[in-house]
């Protein structure tokens, strides 16, 4: 059957997922027939309809004429043969109990045309068990759309064992019709891929908390803020609900993924704490506030090791990669369509380096034996091979990684992420600078700013011991007056590149930033600095002052007066009492200081590159001029703006719910 031949649909299950099936199915001109076993349920799914259709509406997503349309589409029953009797597709959509769906399809069995497909909306349950409840198996597909249908981009089509390719291939078809982005999972595997994955997931965040590794802010911050989460794992536990969790664990039990599960899932159960929807789960929510978020400190997850999180997840993917469940691309798909990550779980395994994933697991399988920390094969053979990951050139992922090495730097770009890596190459002489650097950086700079697939610039140093500790101090030997304010121009035409490159640029600071070094990060839009970092303007100890833009940058970062301090007394400062100040934009631990270095430079390279090149000029441009010229500068700016395709798409993610993807044109 062709999906053009799909006149009529029966939904079976009138609840939040079923009559949001049963309104996308309406609204693209497919007739509609919603079953269910109580009149009151059918009428609740219509008012829901309504509801729905009216706030698209009100946003002007739909017309009036829309909305009575798909409305005049959709039938009700209690029925059960009248609903499917000329159906020529059924999506079942009850409660996720394996024994009530082998019911409902035998029934159905009986009463369908021969050609209708019979789809199973189920998350977790097995497609084939299911099929041969019928005397059609090859007609049973997994249609697995997520909550709620009508937001949710995403559905799982899932291959049963005896699911034929055109029963496959048709679903994927209605999948596309209904404009939702379809993943096929081409095994009938417990979990399928979403929750194969969220599953290791959510259970290794009730694992950290039971074994008293990280407390529930912890676990929370560190996932929402740290890894970009839409909710922190606990949280997003609270809102599924702890008794579905703890169902599809202690299934994933019986099938054999996992010997033993946190024994917190089973007493909240017992409790009655199931999360949000009684008021209290792993956070106590309050029916009068809306049932409000919880409050998660941004800072706390600061010393989570997010390896260690996400590894068992991350095994998981690679076992459904391995097995030919789904592609890299359909696995990463799936997590952030269905599940809102920033990234795919094996982008993010890439970054974190996949030799640290595999060790963690050995550590943890060593630890406490379980068969889901025996690390994939897939994972062993990758990094035998040497494919580690990103910073490798290649891991789940082949990366387009350029590589150009000057004398006195290294450049590396990679283009994937649109992130160039300018990187001060004198490790030995703690990255200080001379003439040829600032010759070689201010060529690479030129490139950079030419180079569209360049959106953010990230200089550091080589090494682990600093950024940069200044100026060669050989470079001071014979110097006159005349040499001196050569001298000083030389580097204060290169921080000005840096201050006016058309990108943002990230001083990435790992260990000391003194003298002309911390100048030059004085020209950066952002500092990220590691706990052990230092900085300063040390200059005055050697009868000198700030020669490279030191002593007008910094005091209007921190203020006249701490200025003076610092350049006056010429001592340095720790990372942590430099971000008091302002000097420095972030601090990070300095064993995820490559992580989350990278991480702030993704955000700023998914933003528009226009708006963040005119932002950037205003910022640095107006507020240091008289607020009637700055405030020219920014209407102009903000004119031109409205000339770019990036603000259409800006606007058209914003009411399509998605992230938008600029191109910088």
């Amino acid at each position: 059957m062709k999906v053009e031949e799909i006149k009529t649909v029966a939904v079976l299950g009138a609840g939040t997922m079923g009559h949001g099936i049963a309104q996308i199915i309406a609204m693209e001109g497919i007739d509609v027939v919603i079953r269910d076993i109580d009149q009151r349920f059918l009428d609740k799914a219509t008012e829901g309809i309504k509801w729905s259709l009216g706030k698209l509406v009100e946003k002007d997503r739909i017309s009036i004429e829309k909305k009575e349309e798909a409305l005049g589409r959709i039938g009700t029953t209690l029925d059960l043969r009248e609903a499917v009797a000329d159906a020529d597709f059924v999506v079942e959509a009850v409660p996720e109990k394996l024994e009530l769906k082998k019911e409902i399809f035998e029934e159905i069995d009986k009463f369908a045309p021969g050609h209708a497909i019979f789809a199973t909306n189920t998350s977790t349950l097995p497609i084939t068990e299911i099929a041969e409840s019928t005397g059609r198996p090859d007609r049973v597909v997994g249609m697995h759309f997520f909550n709620p249908p009508q937001l949710m981009p995403l559905v799982e089509v899932i291959r049963g064992d005896k699911t034929s390719d055109e029963t496959l291939s048709t679903t994927v078809a209605l999948g596309k019709r209904l404009r939702k982005e379809t993943v096929v999972c081409g095994k009938d595997i417990p979990g399928f891929i979403v929750n194969r994955i969220l599953g290791p997931l959510l259970n290794e965040a009730a694992w950290m908390l039971e074994r008293g590794e990280a407390s529930r802010e912890e676990i929370d911050s560190a996932s929402k803020y740290r890894l970009g989460l839409p909710m922190g794992l606990l949280e997003l536990a609270d809102y599924s609900g702890i008794d579905v969790i703890h169902s599809i664990s202690s299934f994933f039990k019986g099938r054999g993924l996992v010997t033993s599960l946190p024994k917190v899932w089973g007493e909240y159960v017992e409790k009655g704490w199931l999360g949000r929807k009684t008021g209290r789960g792993f956070y106590e929510y309050r029916a009068e506030k809306g049932w409000e978020r919880p409050k998660i400190p941004t800072d706390a997850g600061q010393k989570i090791d997010l390896t260690r999180m996400m590894a068992p997840a991350v095994n998981a993917a690679a076992y459904i990669v391995r097995e030919k469940v789904a592609t890299v691309e359909d696995v990463d798909k799936s997590v952030k369509l269905g599940l809102g990550f920033p990234r795919g779980i094996l982008q993010m395994a890439d970054e974190f380096g996949l030799e640290g994933v595999l060790e963690t697991l050995r550590d943890l399988h060593d630890k406490h034996g379980d068969e889901m920390y025996n690390p994939d094969p897939l994972l062993t053979g990758y990094v035998g091979k040497g494919r580690t990951g990103k910073d490798a050139g290649q891991g789940f992922y082949d990366y387009h990684v350029v590589e150009k090495k000057f004398e006195n730097i290294r450049l590396r770009v990679e283009k994937d992420d649109k992130i160039a890596w300018l990187i001060l190459n004198r490790p030995h002489r703690l990255n200080t600078l001379n003439k040829e650097m600032i010759e070689e950086m201010s060529r690479a700079l030129r490139e950079l700013g030419e180079d569209n697939d360049v959106r953010v610039v990230v200089l550091r140093g080589e090494g682990d011991r600093a950024f940069s500790a200044g100026a060669d101090i050989s470079a001071f030997v014979g110097v006159t007056p005349l040499t001196g304010a050569k001298l000083a121009r030389m580097g204060q035409r290169l921080f000005t590149e840096i201050e006016e490159f058309p990108k943002p640029v990230i001083a990435a600071i790992d260990g000391f930033a003194l003298g002309g070094g911390c100048e030059m990060a004085l020209a950066c839009d952002f500092r990220i600095a590691s706990d052990r970092s230092q900085l300063g303007q040390p200059e005055i100890g050697l009868g000198l002052i700030p020669g490279w833009g030191g002593t007008q940058r910094l005091p209007r970062l921190v203020g006249l007066a701490k200025a003076k301090e610092l350049i006056m007394l010429g001592d340095r400062i720790s990372a942590d009492e430099a971000r008091r100040i302002g000097l420095v934009t972030l601090v990070v631990p300095s064993d995820r200081f490559q992580e989350d270095v990278r991480n702030f430079a993704l955000k700023l390279a998914a933003g528009p590159p226009v708006a963040l090149k005119l932002a950037k000029r205003c910022l640095n441009k107006g507020t240091q001029a008289r607020l009637d010229i700055g405030l020219d500068l920014e209407a102009e700016a903000f004119a031109a703006i409205f000339a770019t395709e990036d603000v259409m798409e800006g606007v058209e993610a914003f009411f399509s719910k998605r992230r938008p993807k600029f191109k910088g044109e």
